[in-house]
């Protein structure tokens, strides 16, 4: 089992920052793919940004060059700073990590307004 501590969201105006953080604990070694999921309301969750122990990253169109996603294996954490915030990136972020073998494990979610 893993579980995933997300913290660092909020209430930020068009333009601003935010940086979100999740902390794993339990059988992290299993984890191959840490990463950032959202959802808003009356939508579909997706992928923000995954990556990879090795590092190589992957991000949905809508946020590149805005967000970035980093990891420190060392301390089991994953992070997702993002940059000039637009109101559509108001949704519920959730950290997943998935298994060696393919099981997801969520966090509890933490929610991101982007309002004026």
């Amino acid at each position: 089992q893993v579980q995933l501590v997300e913290s660092g969201g909020g209430l930020v105006q068009p333009g601003g920052s935010l940086r979100l953080s999740c902390a794993a604990s339990g059988s992290t070694a299993s984890i191959s793919t840490m990463g950032w999921y959202r959802q808003a309301p009356g939508k579909q969750r997706e992928l923000v940004a995954v990556i990879i122990s090795g590092g190589t990253t992957t991000y949905a169109d809508s946020v590149k060059g805005r967000f970035t996603i980093s990891r420190d294996l060392f301390k089991n954490t994953v992070a997702l700073q993002m940059n000039s915030l637009k109101p559509e990136d108001t949704a519920v972020y959730s950290c997943n990590a998935r298994a060696r073998w393919g099981y997801d494990f969520w966090g509890q979610g933490t929610q991101v307004t982007v309002s004026s």
